[in-house]
């Protein structure tokens, strides 16, 4: 929300009373599919998709990984209709929310990620890494959704131009492996708007990744 420091008290009020809306509102879903890689000159190849990942930032980030699980998560269409709904009343109240949706999206990943394994104490992953990341094309969002039936299973969705509906929904490809794997770089570090982001030039990264 562009606060530095300790947040005062009205903005800590509208964030409760944000929250509250938030956590009425949302219904989150997810869904997931194990899948084996192979790696080519041109990139990965996954088993349970026709599309081919290119690029050098996901070879990297799969190397030494023979399986992998992607993922699709939404907090359903019920966030973005908040957030429309409290523009139309209160345009900070309508940040906050939009800012509460972008982190209760990932914690909705990190969730479905613990749930994921939660049986597999013996294998290795990597971080979650979605397209549009590094020099993965973002062009790629619709194959996943079709690899997870993700329209029919959890209404997720995309547009001609590879934007996710709901728009607080994530897509993502985590690395399994059987012996350790090192955890490539994440965050400011591989993203492709790295010179244009003002968080970036301020020296934090809260874009999620």
């Amino acid at each position: 929300m562009g606060v530095k420091g300790t947040p005062d008290n009205a903005v800590s009020e509208l964030l409760d009373t944000a929250e509250k809306l938030v956590l009425e509102r949302i219904a989150p879903k997810y869904v997931y599919r194990e899948t084996s890689v192979t790696f080519c000159d041109d990139g990965v190849r996954l088993e349970c998709m026709d599309a081919l990942l290119t690029g050098n930032a996901i070879k990297k980030h799969l190397a030494g990984c023979e399986r992998a699980v992607i993922l699709a998560a939404t907090l359903s269409a019920e966030a973005d209709k908040l957030i429309r709904q409290t523009s139309y009343e209160n345009m900070a109240l309508s940040l906050a929310v939009d800012c509460l949706c972008s982190s209760a999206i990932e914690q909705v990943c990190n969730l479905a990620e613990e749930e994921i394994f939660a049986d597999r104490k013996d294998i290795y992953r990597t971080w979650r890494f979605s397209a549009g990341y590094g020099d993965l094309p973002l062009e790629l969002q619709s194959e996943f959704l079709k690899s997870l039936n993700a329209q029919r299973r959890i209404g997720l969705t995309v547009t001609s131009e590879s934007l996710l509906i709901p728009s607080k929904s994530v897509t993502a490809i985590i690395g399994i492996s059987e012996t350790p794997v090192e955890r490539g770089k994440r965050g400011c570090d591989i993203c492709s708007r790295r010179e244009s982001c003002q968080y970036g030039k301020s020296g934090k990264q809260k874009c999620g990744m």
